[in-house]
């Protein structure tokens, strides 16, 4: 994520991505352009390119905070913790229905595959740095990178897919009860890799 010194950086940066975040809530993010999005903004188009590359550039920074609260809750899906996936796997879908035309436009057919990278990475992170036992209590001093680690980009695939598949049919069933029926696969591919 950029780092912001300027206010009046800030105040635009926040202006395009909740103009963003309004657009999506009544169309699909293929549909969404540049030029929608700074109408909407009430900034110029200039001002839109010294943030963003794009569109998609935009969604994936708009869409930062939400990941935040995603991969705050996802690291219950490391298999290490024979618990049973209780409320904090379900936490994860529970998010993602409650933000569900968001995650929708940028997860679907027509969404971004950068935002979908973007999640994955985040995801594999988090994962990565649980299995490494850091005994860290938030991932807020998660790197930005890691080596290559197999089993966490399996698991944070595994949970990007169900939930991909979950949105596109409707986020059938409750949180509780996706979260129930994933959790022992997610434990036997976590498993398996140790």
């Amino acid at each position: 994520m950029r780092v912001l010194s300027d206010p009046r950086s800030r105040r635009s940066r926040s202006a395009l991505e909740a103009a963003l975040l309004d657009l999506i809530a009544e169309r699909d993010l293929n549909q969404i352009s540049i030029s929608d999005v700074t109408r909407r903004a009430g900034v110029n188009r200039s001002t839109f390119y010294e943030h963003y590359a794009d569109v998609h550039d935009l969604a994936a920074a708009a869409g930062t905070d939400l990941f935040d609260e995603l991969i705050d809750a996802a690291h219950v899906v490391v298999p290490q913790e024979a618990a049973a996936p209780g409320g904090a796997l379900a936490r994860v879908f529970r998010h993602v229905a409650d933000h569900e035309r968001l995650y929708r436009a940028l997860l679907d057919a027509d969404g971004s595959a950068r935002v979908i990278n973007h999640l994955h990475q985040r995801l594999a992170i988090a994962i990565h740095v649980h299995l490494s036992g850091t005994g860290s209590p938030t991932h807020a001093d998660d790197p930005a990178d890691i080596p290559h680690d197999p089993v966490a980009a399996l698991l944070a695939g595994a949970l990007l897919g169900t939930i991909t598949d979950w949105l596109r049919h409707g986020c059938p069933g409750t949180p509780e009860g996706i979260a129930a029926r994933i959790w022992p696969h997610l434990v036997a591919a976590g498993s398996a890799g140790n």
